[in-house]
């Protein structure tokens, strides 16, 4: 099946139509027959509907004929969907009717008074242009219902090749897009894949004996047969890579046309303008792109520097800017850069954001550079028929739900990059969570995290399966049962990852996947097993080290030393020791739009001791010890210039007092949206209380501070069961804006 069938096919019905029209002794002006939809486009498929509409003038008189002219068609057994209208129903049709107005766009003369047709096309196309910025949005929100309704080409179970998202009718929509004259349109590559799917659709036809869309899994042999591909699992593999390219195509399209319809008309033509959000990247029109500091060839960590710039702010990545760091990028290394590792984790962390980015990544070759194991899952069908998508998608929905429960887990880069790895290892004869450890112990190595990481994200994908099919197989009362989990996940750290995860993988398949009764059982068993392992790992003590205090520092000043690291740099303060010394440091580098890496904060005698890394390769001491002066002594109000505002996220910080991991001190975690001044918010609320830090360690995973604060009264120790109670009451409301 190609392009000629369907051109012959086109022909034969042609024929049909204009003898048809000349027997019935139609006349030549004032009345046309006219083709619309895949008819009208020439694209006739084995089993298609002639769609054809008899038009006419208000003052053409239709007589016996326009009634005997239907009859040769529907004698021929051809499917006929007929309509006749006059020019100005048309007009009114195609005024009220999005939908009518769209399929207008395909017409095409067969019969009668061409110079009616072409009148008909021309009202049409300019109606079309001239209310484009009021009808596509209309058409866009039809667009995403069809997709909601239909789902996937590349992903779905049962694909349909017309209705589904990046399918036939996406095709057209998009040739549509560019009619408005609102948006360009990568015509060639969409024509490509269009005619390729019109090819699959013709064999569906011929192997199913009828007309249909969907491709049922006993339909893929066949096509595989008929488009000469080793199997089915190949025939699988084209449809879904033709699907995931209209697709992709589609939404960035979208993406600038709705642009192009929220913007003013532009008058003369303006050089775009250039947004910087991260180093080397900017936003231009809605789309990430490379600012004119970049230097690709030297900074490794670049392109995934724009996919998370992208990805947390709903963005496109724009596929001329990923391709070309594929060509000119800097390699990543082996093991990666901490600022890649870093990087990687927000870009899972960054929630819906992150399909879209993740698909530019796959579209442009960049993925491939950054994560080559993915090509054994790529658009990977599913052997369970619980699951909504193929495995590749899977995965990425998977990481999407594993962003929302990071708040309830100590390390959220490992959850992230155990959900991006739990299913590497499918596709073989080895079960694959079996296959995947090594796979995944390979990968986070690469990624450059330390070994005991390394060795809990391997322990993760090993397991991932365990919790679901313990919980819903075995009694929840039997201490054997308790046994089977924690004698494989031995550490409360693990075994609230591990929860994390079946819970993000189960609602990344199906919603039949995670019940209210089977989340309760494995909420249940996962307590259970907390409870057999002590409550789980508690917060270490501080490890310190001496300082050398500075004469400065002895009478009574602040010292600031500043040391060149990797991608950044140290920062150590010394200062003498009192009630919102913390906030007070907190708030000058927050001051400075410094973004803080980690930090330990301790007591030093009567000295406060802090060791700050930061992502800035710039600072001078001079200056912190400017800022910081100007907080001390209030020339600048911290609390003015860093109030609180909601997390980008959506998900509330959480503060959890830790009674059981000091004897003389109060732990409070604090775990939040990684942004410029939460140490700052945190501290300055436990100054207020006239509570003391007497240490803290303060670290970024991926996109989540996680900071604990050893606490004590000024002169008491530990702080009671209530002011315990108030300090976490007022670190809350400082983080919730």
């Amino acid at each position: 099946m190609s392009a000629a069938g369907r051109a012959e096919r086109t022909a034969a019905a042609d024929e049909l139509c204009t003898r048809a029209y000349a027997d019935a002794g139609a006349p030549d002006v004032g009345v046309a027959l006219i083709a619309v939809g895949g008819y009208g486009r020439g694209e006739l498929a084995p089993y298609s509907d002639l769609d054809v509409v008899l038009v006419h003038d208000e003052d053409a008189e239709l007589g016996e004929w326009a009634q005997d002219l239907w009859y040769p068609l529907w004698d021929s057994g051809a499917r006929l969907d007929h309509s006749v209208r006059t020019m100005t129903e048309m007009s009114e049709v195609a005024r009220t009717d999005l939908k009518v107005a769209f399929g207008l766009l395909d017409i095409r003369h067969l019969a009668g008074d061409p110079n009616l047709t072409l009148r008909l096309r021309t009202v049409t196309l300019a109606a079309w242009r001239h209310r484009a910025r009021e009808r596509v949005p209309a058409l866009h929100d039809l667009v995403r219902s069809r997709h909601r309704l239909i789902g996937e080409i590349a992903h779905a179970a049962v694909p349909d090749l017309k209705e589904g998202e990046g399918g036939l009718r996406d095709a057209g929509v998009l040739k549509g897009l560019g009619a408005t004259w609102l948006v360009d349109v990568p015509v060639a590559d969409i024509e490509r894949c269009r005619q390729q799917l019109l090819d699959v659709r013709d064999v569906l036809h011929e192997s199913a004996g009828r007309a249909t869309d969907r491709v049922a899994p006993e339909h893929w042999a066949p096509v595989a047969e008929g488009l000469d591909l080793a199997d089915d699992r190949a025939a699988q593999r084209h449809v879904r890579l033709l699907g995931r390219r209209i697709s992709h195509l589609s939404r960035l399209v979208w993406r600038r046309a709705d642009d192009a319809v929220t913007r003013r008309p532009a008058g003369r033509p303006r050089r775009p303008r250039l947004e910087p959000v991260a180093r080397g990247v900017a936003v231009s029109r809605g789309e990430i792109v490379l600012d004119r500091s970049a230097r690709p060839t030297q900074d490794p960590a670049l392109l995934l520097r724009a996919a998370a710039a992208a990805a947390e702010r709903d963005l496109v990545l724009a596929p001329p800017t990923a391709a070309r760091l594929v060509r000119e990028g800097a390699p990543l290394g082996d093991p990666w850069p901490e600022e890649a590792r870093d990087l990687m984790v927000r870009l899972l962390a960054a929630g819906p954001g992150l399909l879209p980015v993740w698909e530019t990544l796959e579209e442009t070759g960049a993925l491939a550079q950054v994560l080559p194991e993915w090509e054994r899952i790529r658009l990977l069908p599913h052997a369970s028929e619980i699951h909504r998508f193929t495995v590749d998608r899977h995965v990425i929905e998977t990481c999407v739900e594993a962003s929302a429960l990071i708040r309830g887990v100590s390390r959220p880069d490992v959850l992230l990059v155990a959900a991006l790895l739990h299913d590497i290892g499918k596709g073989g004869l080895t079960e694959h969570s079996v296959a995947g450890e090594p796979i995944a112990r390979d990968v986070a190595t690469r990624m450059g995290f330390a070994e005991e990481e390394v060795a809990l994200i391997a322990q993760l994908v090993r397991w991932h399966l365990l919790l679901a099919r313990t919980a819903t197989t075995r009694d929840l009362e039997d201490p054997a049962t308790i046994a089977t989990l924690t004698d494989r996940v031995a550490t409360g750290e693990a075994l609230d990852l591990l929860t994390a995860l079946t819970e993000a993988d189960a609602k990344a398949t199906a919603p039949q996947a995670w019940t209210a009764w089977r989340a309760g059982l494995v909420h249940n068993l996962a307590q259970r097993a907390q409870a057999s392992l002590a409550h789980g790992a508690v917060p270490p003590a501080m490890l310190t080290d001496e300082v050398a205090v500075p004469d400065e520092v002895h009478g009574g000043g602040t010292s600031f030393t500043v040391e060149d690291v990797a991608d950044g740099a140290r920062v150590t303060v010394v200062a003498p020791d009192r009630v919102g010394l913390l906030a007070d440091i907190a708030a000058t580098f927050a001051l400075q739009r410094i973004p803080v890496r980690a930090a330990r904060v301790w007591s030093q005698g009567e000295y406060g001791v802090s060791v700050w890394d930061v992502a800035d390769d710039q600072l001078t001491a001079g200056v912190l010890r400017g800022r910081h002066d100007a907080v001390v002594h209030r020339r600048i109000d911290p609390a003015e210039r860093l109030s609180p505002r909601p997390d980008a996220s959506g998900l509330a910080p959480t503060v959890v007092v830790r009674p059981e991991a000091s004897d003389h001190a109060t732990v409070i975690e604090v775990r939040a949206g990684d942004r410029v001044g939460v140490a700052y918010l945190v501290s300055a609320a436990l100054a207020a209380l006239d509570m003391t830090v007497r240490s803290a360690h303060v670290s970024t995973l991926g996109p989540q501070a996680v900071d604990v604060f050893y606490v004590q009264e000024v002169a008491a120790g530990a702080l009671s069961d209530t002011r315990a109670a108030d300090a976490a009451h007022a670190v809350r409301a400082a983080l919730a804006g």
